[in-house]
C-alpha cells in the first residue's frame, strides 16, 4: 500500500479514467477533480472529489492541500462552450500550478503529446507548449509524458472503414504506434515513480498509415480499399482553414492533418494490440444495431 496522497485532474477523459483506476488498483489515496456533483457516478473506488472550474482559478483554492503528487491530462482536443486552448490547456493547468507551489507538492506530471516541442506552431501545442515551459521553470519536480495518439483517436480510421473505403493523404507510409490508455496509465505511475523528467510513451505495434487502414477495414469484414490523396490537398486545406475559420474550427484539423504528414514513433510500452480494440469496437457498434 502507497502511502502517497495524489490528484488525477482531467480524471473525466479518456485517459484520466484509466489513471483513476490504476492508481487505486496499486494502493493510492486518490482525489479527482470534477466540475459537478453529477460527475461522481463516474467513478466507483475514489476517495475524495474536488468540485471546480479548472479555468477559474479562484473555485481550485485548497485542491492541492494534502496532497503529494499531482497528475494532470487537462487539455481539449476541440475547442467548445468559449474555450480556447490558451483558457484551458494553458491557463488551466497554469491554475492547477500554482496551488501545487502554493501547497508545496512534490511532483507535478503533465500530459503533452508527441513532438509538441516540435510543432509549437500549431494552435493546439501553442498552448501545451507553453504550460510545458512554465511547469520546468517552476519549483517542483517535474515530469512531461509525450504520447502518440491514443486508441480512441484511431476511431476516425475505424468510421471511415465503415463505409468501405479509407483516404490517406500521400503514400501513407508513415508510421505511428497508439497506445492504448490502460497502457499509458501504467507508464504514468511508473514514470512518476522513477522520477523520469520527460518521456515519449507508444504502444507495442508500429504501424504505417496503410496497415492502420487496412486493420480498420478487416475490423468490418471489408475489401481493401485504400485511396492514396495527393498532398497538396493536405497542405492546401490547411491553409484554407486557417484563412476561413476560426481556430475553434481549425485546431483539431490542423493537428491531425499536420501529424499525417510525418512519422510519429514513440518508446513502446504496453500489451494492448489495436487490432483487437478495432475487432472489440466494431463488435459494440454492431451489438447496438
Amino acid at each position: 500500500m502507497d502511502s502517497k496522497k495524489v490528484l488525477v485532474a482531467g480524471a473525466t477523459g479518456y485517459l484520466g479514467q484509466f489513471l483513476v483506476k490504476e492508481l487505486k488498483e496499486r494502493g493510492y489515496w486518490v482525489r479527482v477533480l470534477i466540475r459537478k456533483e453529477s460527475q461522481k457516478k463516474r467513478f466507483d473506488k475514489v476517495d475524495d472529489f474536488f468540485i471546480g472550474q479548472i479555468t477559474q482559478a479562484d473555485s481550485l483554492e485548497g485542491i492541492t492541500e494534502g496532497i503529494d503528487w499531482v497528475f494532470s491530462s487537462i487539455g481539449i482536443t476541440r475547442q467548445k462552450d468559449g474555450m480556447t486552448y490558451m483558457d484551458v490547456d494553458y491557463q488551466g493547468n497554469s491554475n492547477l500550478l500554482k496551488e501545487a507551489l502554493k501547497n508545496e507538492v512534490e511532483a507535478f506530471q503533465y500530459i503533452s503529446a508527441i513532438n509538441g516541442d516540435k510543432l509549437k506552431q500549431l494552435k493546439i501545442f501553442e498552448a501545451k507548449e507553453r504550460f510545458v515551459d512554465e511547469l520546468k521553470a517552476s519549483k517542483i519536480k517535474s515530469c512531461v509524458l509525450r504520447p502518440n495518439g491514443f486508441f480512441s483517436d484511431m476511431r476516425d480510421f475505424l468510421n471511415m472503414a465503415k463505409g468501405g473505403r479509407v483516404y490517406l493523404f500521400g503514400d501513407g507510409n508513415f508510421k505511428l504506434n497508439p497506445i492504448h490508455g490502460a497502457d499509458l496509465a501504467k507508464v504514468c505511475v511508473d514514470k512518476m515513480i522513477e522520477g523520469i523528467e520527460e518521456e515519449t510513451v507508444g504502444g507495442m505495434d508500429i504501424l504505417s498509415q496503410n496497415e492502420l487502414a487496412e486493420l480498420a477495414l478487416k475490423a468490418w469484414g471489408k475489401p481493401k480499399k485504400v485511396t492514396h490523396l495527393p498532398d497538396w490537398i493536405r497542405t492546401t486545406t490547411i491553409k484554407l482553414l486557417r484563412a476561413l475559420t476560426s481556430s475553434k474550427t481549425y485546431g483539431p484539423v490542423e493537428f491531425f492533418m499536420t501529424a499525417m504528414a510525418s512519422d510519429n514513433i514513440a518508446h513502446k510500452y504496453g500489451t494492448h494490440k489495436l487490432e483487437d480494440f478495432f475487432n472489440a469496437e466494431v463488435q459494440a457498434l454492431k451489438e447496438k444495431l
